[in-house]
């Protein structure tokens, strides 16, 4: 061996000697987190894998240099024991390097199957101990070794790596735990809280493109949903709170109330600090358009609590290093050092309670506090939560009259269907064979804030598609007479009953909710608009309805409408979700899951007629009534909201 080669020999050495160092540190906490069960991988540990990575990188150069040139040399010597070993160190070394850039999954060799993932992770642990034991096979058979320096440097590793791992064991940072009490006085009445007590910096709560980099899929579906439009980006939405911050700085003098919305709707600027300033500009401030973030939802800790009203813990997440940075060649080091060793970001982002009912019931169930009202110190709001709960959809309730074929365990079954990905995240989720992620469109009812911001005609048609086969309604039965307490004639199939020319009748018809795992309508029960459009004719026109809209699209005031009429104290109507106005309801037309509603209409046929008479019963659903739009958009609004017939 040569000056030259015997020089580039010892590069390698020093690259592979720190490159083991750094090895037997990394995969020293990764045998403390599968003993313990814990993740104690911190930021430290992020620059440790950097440096892994960086080091792997350098390595590769100089001994594919090495090892050729070597090779060339030693191909013919008479020592064959040696040289059929160096071609098994060879071809594992060239194993453990490919096995190393195919976990970086570099731009061009991504590889995302995660059961390819996992042989190429054993490989990459393995092949390192095999490149050893056969170094030391192929010296035994050539010069001496010189041990006093291996073992030397094998202890001096071994001291600092035992160094580390003591501090790591002794990591005081605790996953998943409630907020402290001290935050009470900047949250309240909102039942959030922050993982310290205060506030979090609004940059790290809108990180939605440095997520959307690897998960682009996830992140086109979030930009549609309600979720990101949950905040003043909602026209109908910012309406509501400026009225009611406008009308609690009359009443308060401050604004302290409206926290109660903020929890759930606008976290960015809650939680960093700005929304307790009533100068606060709810339309240009650079958190007001911010939605239900990714990192809103993600960063989420704990579940206070299944009261609602955001009963949730949310901590500042730590990043891998460079996250922030603008500059190309650091955002690049951060994407590859999650791409090779996401399990730090998932642990971070992904928890047990992403996948519970309980985690959904922090914003989707709601109650009315005192310093909102004025009034009692408790009042119901909406409550998706205990709804599903009391259902045959999740399996609790065995008086539902209609149960699905499998119970849903959480909200994600209906609400976070699967769906084909090649996101870095996407998962064998099913039986499939297809790498699959969850919808983050969260498909449901809201079909209102897609028209009106003019989104894609996609994300109207999964709304409403996800609608069909939740409800039926049927014309069961009559009442000769038109009273309630006459007879019943039920079913009226499959003989159809004649009716008489100058009678009156009583037609029951029946609203069966059959797939909804909670209340119907549910959500913002009051400016929901459901009702019921029944037409009677024949064939020389219509002899009578009730649900039909007006030329201004307006519905017929008397239809029956499946909705919670609300009153204030004066008795008139809650109709621009003045929530701190709420009383009390003149009634709830709301059903239950896998329950059903009887709706009465009486119809008296006319003296003279002779032809057969048809009956076409429709449910119809528009997300917001006429009233409350002509509120936000002024008296002279068309409401062209869609109409869904359910």
């Amino acid at each position: 061996m040569g000056p030259r080669l015997h020089g580039l020999l010892w590069v390698v050495f020093v690259l592979f000697a720190l490159l083991g160092a750094n090895s037997a540190y990394l995969a020293a906490v990764t045998f403390l987190e599968w003993f313990k069960g814990e993740l104690y991988q911190n930021y430290f540990y992020q620059i440790m894998f950097l440096g892994h990575l960086i080091l792997g990188v350098l390595l590769v150069l100089p001994f594919i240099l090495f090892a050729f040139s070597h090779l060339r040399l030693a191909f013919q010597r008479k020592n064959r024991r040696a040289v059929k070993v160096g071609y098994a160190l060879l071809i594992i070394s060239l194993l453990l390097l490919i096995s190393g850039f195919a976990l970086m999954r570099v731009e061009g060799f991504e590889i995302r199957d995660p059961n390819a993932r996992t042989w190429l992770y054993w490989t990459h642990v393995i092949t390192p101990l095999l490149a050893v034991w056969l170094y030391v096979l192929h010296r035994l058979a050539g010069p001496k070794i010189k041990w006093k320096m291996g073992v030397g440097w094998a202890g001096s590793v071994a001291a600092v790596v035992l160094i580390m791992v003591g501090l790591h064991h002794q990591d005081p940072r605790a996953w998943n735990v409630e907020g402290p009490k001290e935050g009470e006085k900047y949250f309240e009445p909102s039942l959030a809280r922050t993982a310290t007590g205060n506030f979090i910096p609004a940059d790290t709560l809108m990180m939605d493109a440095y997520c959307q980099r690897c998960h682009e899929d996830t992140y086109n579906d979030w930009f549609h949903s309600a979720h990101h439009f949950s905040s003043f980006n909602n026209e109908p939405y910012l309406f509501s709170v400026k009225e009611l911050r406008d009308h609690l700085m009359e009443r308060d003098g401050d604004v302290k109330a409206s926290r109660w919305c903020a929890g759930c709707h606008d976290v960015v600027p809650f939680l960093s600090g700005a929304f307790d300033d009533p100068e606060f500009d709810i339309r240009k401030h650079p958190t007001a358009h911010a939605g239900i973030t990714c990192t809103v939802c993600h960063a989420i800790t704990h579940v206070n609590s299944t009261k609602g009203n955001a009963a949730y813990t949310l901590e500042e997440p730590i990043h891998y290093p460079f996250a922030k940075s603008e500059n190309p060649l650091l955002r690049y080091a951060n994407e590859q050092m999650i791409k090779a060793k996401p399990a730090f970001h998932k642990k971070t982002f992904l928890k047990p309670l992403h996948e519970n009912a309980e985690f959904c019931s922090t914003c989707h169930k709601v109650s009315l506090p005192g310093e909102l009202t004025h009034y009692k110190d408790w009042l119901r709001g909406q409550n998706h939560y205990d709804s599903f709960l009391l259902s045959g959809v999740s399996g609790g309730n065995a008086r539902a009259f209609y149960f699905p074929p499998k119970a849903q365990a959480n909200c994600n079954g209906c609400h976070m269907p699967t769906k084909p990905s090649s996101d870095f995240g996407a998962q064998y989720l099913d039986e499939s064979g297809s790498l699959k992620i969850h919808d983050h469109l969260f498909p449901a009812a809201n079909t209102g804030i897609p028209h009106l911001r003019q989104a894609p005609d996609w994300v109207q048609k999964s709304h409403e598609d996800f609608h069909k086969g939740n409800v039926k309604i049927e014309l069961f039965g009559l009442k000769k007479g038109g009273s309630v307490d006459a007879p019943l004639k039920a079913p009226i199939r499959p003989s159809i009953p004649a009716l008489e020319p100058g009678e009156t009748y009583l037609f029951e018809v029946v609203i069966r909710t059959l797939k909804l795992g909670h209340l119907f309508t549910q959500g913002t029960a009051d400016s929901n608009q459901v009702w019921m459009d029944v037409e009677v004719r024949d064939e020389g026109g219509v002899l009578g309805r009730s649900g039909s809209m007006d030329e201004s699209r307006r519905v017929d005031p008397w239809s029956h409408f499946v909705n919670v009429y609300m009153l204030d104290k004066d008795g008139n109507r809650i109709d621009r979700r003045n929530a701190a106005d709420i009383f009390t309801p003149l009634y709830n037309n709301q059903i239950p899951p896998g329950a059903a509603a009887v709706v009465h209409y009486q119809f008296t046929v006319p003296e003279d007629q002779q032809k057969p008479i048809e009956i076409e019963l429709k449910l119809n659903y528009r997300k917001f009534d006429s009233t409350y739009m002509e509120y936000v958009y002024g008296k002279d609004y068309r409401n062209e909201l869609p109409v869904s017939v359910l």
